[in-house]
């Protein structure tokens, strides 16, 4: 098969990493990739959204199957552009529809749908810049601290927790009034702050039957012990320690199954991943979000853990006959930690060298935000780097993502040293 692959971060890199290893490979394509994902295929300089371009790629390198990695192209309607195209409605895509990507797409969308297909989730209300005097009441039905989301996509940075009323009504006309977040804030979901654990679940679906892949926690915090600004996530773990099979199980019934249930009531064919972001609250799960893709870092920490051929998963998303593929995983516990330049989330500088890559031999390093100029390895993003070790123990696999970590030089790189602590305080693995 040849396969293309749509990213270009840690994300797909990890994709690539393992499409790489099947035997039903012949060639894999990444558009546009990074230096990484250049040495599990041939990245190809395609922008995402460019859906010409990559209508021209498939046609070009005759691509079998089209897996997309960030949520964009799929919000933008790219599986829905080649189910109408006569050249690319046979090629199957690995990704929802428009329709089904709203589920991240629009936060009251989702909000809506988990409502009305009764998926646990925290008391909620959307409000508009001509509702904006009831969302300043339903603020004040609320306790502390206030969460605001911006309905539509915002580049992560949608999200606000504010502890302060003031300071979440101030938010609020910031939001609806003054178009904080552009057009993603035309409409802002307040939510009712959820107290617990957070992880998130993975799935993947062929519309019919799924599986539930390895469940990860990550870290979104610039600055150890959880503090700071807020990332595209500073490191994962997998699994989660107190996600055990009892935990697992209720998501399934409670979440999973009426979400899945509830996507074919509605009449969506959901062929691809859902990112469960979930809240262990005294041992209920409550949906915090849904994503329409795998989440990044926890894909460098769920995927290598998946010991079954991922093509051969994927292609039964394709042909709806997920049922019937093989799916182990590997019990070791693995650890993913983010380095990232210096200055991020806030300005940081592009084009930096990076050396030492080569010393690394005990850990996984893929390639989040890198690109070759000439023949060196220099940064291109915030997030550089994404480190994943395996271990018996939590503490045995971040030993192992840290110390390449300190092998990985560039200027002003910074990583959390703290990524896995609280899961070890918590509990231990059996």
């Amino acid at each position: 098969m040849n396969v293309l692959i749509l990213g270009s971060g840690g994300r797909e890199h990890a994709f690539a990493w393992k499409i790489a290893q099947s035997k039903q490979l012949q060639n894999l394509y990444i558009a546009p990739g990074n230096a990484g994902t250049a040495n599990c295929g041939t990245n190809v300089n395609v922008s995402v959204n460019d859906f010409e371009a990559i209508k021209n790629l498939v046609w070009e390198k005759d691509i079998n199957l089209v897996l997309v990695g960030p949520e964009d192209p799929l919000v933008n309607g790219i599986h829905d552009y080649f189910l109408q195209d006569e050249v690319l409605k046979d090629i199957p895509v690995i990704g929802p529809k428009k329709d089904g990507a709203q589920l991240e797409g629009s936060k009251d969308f989702s909000k809506q749908f988990m409502q009305k297909y009764n998926v646990p989730t925290a008391r909620y209300a959307t409000f508009t810049k001509e509702s904006l005097n009831n969302g300043y009441d339903f603020l004040e039905t609320l306790e502390p601290p206030f969460v605001l989301k911006a309905d539509g996509l915002a580049a992560g940075k949608g999200v606000l927790i504010l502890e302060d009323i003031a300071d979440a009504k101030r938010e609020l006309k910031s939001m609806l009034m003054d178009a904080k977040f552009g057009a993603a804030s035309t409409k802002v979901v307040i939510e009712e702050f959820l107290k617990g654990i957070e992880l998130s679940v993975f799935v993947l679906t062929d519309g019919k039957s799924y599986k539930i892949l390895p469940a990860a926690k990550d870290y979104k915090r610039i600055g150890e012990g959880d503090t700071g600004l807020n990332t595209g996530g500073m490191g994962a773990v997998s699994p989660v320690p107190f996600a055990d099979e009892a935990f697992i199980k209720k998501v399934e019934e409670k979440v999973v199954k009426p979400t899945i249930n509830g996507l074919n009531k509605e009449g969506i064919d959901y062929r691809g991943f859902i990112f469960i972001g979930l809240m262990n609250c005294n041992g209920e799960p409550q949906v915090i979000e849904y994503n329409c893709r795998m989440g990044d870092p926890e894909t460098e920490a769920v995927i290598p853990r998946i010991k079954s051929d991922l093509l051969d998963l994927l292609q039964g998303v394709a042909t709806q006959t997920l049922d019937k593929k093989k799916y182990d995983t590997i019990e070791e516990i693995a650890t993913t930690v983010v380095m990232v330049s210096g200055g991020y989330p806030g300005d940081f500088t592009k084009g930096i060298e990076v050396s030492g890559l080569n010393h690394v031999k005990d850990s996984i390093v893929f390639h989040s935000g890198t690109k070759f100029n000439g023949d060196k390895v220099v940064t291109n993003g915030g997030r550089v780097f994404a480190i994943t070790s395996f271990g018996k123990t939590i503490e045995e696999a971040v030993t192992k993502s840290f110390a390449a970590a300190e092998k990985i030089n560039y200027d002003k790189k910074y990583y959390r040293k703290d990524i896995g602590r609280d899961l070890i305080k918590l509990k231990s693995f059996n």
